[in-house]
């Protein structure tokens, strides 16, 4: 379907939960710099509840493509598509033009739903805690679909409530 391998960047509690009142339930200021890192250059799909609860505003330095139901909802600096499958197409398309080395998904939960199916990769960051009150999650990763590859542990820093593990799986 696309050129350029598609990604998921998530991070979620043993339990799964990635959010909570449309935000996420931990301070995770390592988990921030390597979301960074990992999306930085690179076109993203992001769903509008999640583009909303960092701002509304797209996030600098990447272009952003937003899956929204809605035709006429916009937002200055990123493109709008009605259905997943035509946000990574025109991620794709992108992708071709800014040289990026692949498309990102970055949420929220209901995209990351239709995702895991077309995912090539996960850069999934793994909180170490359960968090109880969470609403929205990530679904489980079938080991015999992703195979696990690097893994790094990561202690809690002096910006972080948890400790965590950042794992890369790979499309068996």
């Amino acid at each position: 379907m696309t050129k350029h391998p598609i990604s998921i960047v998530v991070a979620f509690a043993k339990n799964g939960v990635i959010g909570r009142d449309g935000d996420m339930p931990w301070k995770l200021s390592t988990d921030l710099k390597r979301f960074k890192a990992l999306t930085l250059g690179n076109p993203v799909v992001v769903g509008r509840k999640t583009l909303e609860s960092f701002g509304g505003k797209p996030l600098p330095g990447r272009p952003h493509v937003v899956v929204t139901r809605n035709a006429d909802f916009i937002v200055e600096g990123a493109e709008t598509a009605t259905s997943l499958t035509d946000a990574l197409k025109r991620a794709d398309e992108i992708a071709s033009a800014t040289s990026a080395t692949e498309v990102a998904v970055i949420g929220g939960g209901e995209i990351y739903r239709q995702a895991i199916e077309l995912a090539d990769i996960l850069h999934v960051t793994h909180v170490e805690a359960e968090i109880a009150d969470g609403d929205t999650f990530f679904p489980a990763i079938d080991p015999d679909v992703f195979e696990k590859g690097e893994e790094l542990f990561v202690p809690a820093g002096e910006k972080d409530n948890y400790p965590t593990r950042f794992v890369t799986y790979r499309r068996r």
